[in-house]
């Protein structure tokens, strides 16, 4: 899941859609580069894709914070989503993680606040949402753009309350203890279909997305379609409900 050459969302959104367009800015402080937003075409619809965006090179890490966002960023997330209501585009999310940003500035800026805003308005949107984890889901960072109508998670990927260091700190004040926490939390992918957490696997080629990112986007374009096509059957007051 946290591998350095796994496919992040803007590899999958170059590989799976030809017209991506990038929208930026919250309207109100500024612009989060842990994550990207905006409207592309899947297979024959627009969609309006909401996704966390980690970096490789040392520069790039830092331009996009390690993937995690500050409240900008999740505010950002929020405009996307209005408009993707208001001009009728199915939400697509992509997660992937560690958390949100745990700094002072951002606990001034309104960090929680920021995060229970979008809760809110995911659980209330009048369009059909999927979100898939693709690498790593940590904490309320990944859970502020995961409430959604069907969840789904790459084969090699976790999903989880707390990362296993932050679990194992919390639990035996030691970080050394993650291996454990991660086995205990039940974090992969499997065990959480097995416990009916999430909707859907999407198998990964034989190693990891790493080995073959346009094997992995072919088959995660082919998860989208499906699960976009069979949320355009449900009344949009059952997706509420």
């Amino acid at each position: 899941a946290r591998h350095k050459n796994r496919p992040y969302a803007l590899d999958y959104l170059k590989l799976m859609c030809d017209d991506f367009f990038e929208l930026h800015g919250d309207r109100a402080f500024g612009d989060d580069h842990a994550i990207v937003a905006g409207p592309a075409t899947l297979g024959d619809q627009t969609v309006m894709f909401v996704c966390h965006q980690k970096g490789r090179d040392p520069k790039e890490m830092q331009y996009r914070n390690l993937g995690m966002p500050h409240p900008e960023g999740y505010r950002k997330a929020y405009r996307i989503m209005e408009q993707a209501e208001k001009f009728a585009m199915p939400l697509v999310s992509l997660i992937d993680t560690s958390g949100a940003f745990p700094g002072l500035e951002d606990e001034e800026r309104g960090q929680a606040e920021s995060i229970a805003a979008n809760l809110y308005l995911m659980s209330r949107l009048r369009v059909p949402i999927v979100g898939v984890v693709i690498g790593e889901g940590g904490s309320g960072g990944a859970l502020a753009i995961s409430i959604v109508d069907r969840l789904l998670m790459l084969e090699h990927s976790v999903y989880t309350v707390a990362s296993p260091e932050t679990a194992a700190i919390i639990m035996w004040r030691d970080a050394s203890f993650a291996p454990q926490a991660a086995e205990a939390m039940r974090i992969s992918a499997r065990e959480l279909k097995s416990l009916d957490l999430i909707d859907d696997l999407i198998p990964e080629p034989v190693g990891g997305a790493h080995r073959d990112p346009q094997l992995a986007a072919n088959n995660l374009k082919a998860a989208l379609i499906q699960q976009l096509a069979d949320l355009k059957n449900v009344p949009q007051t059952d997706l509420l409900e």
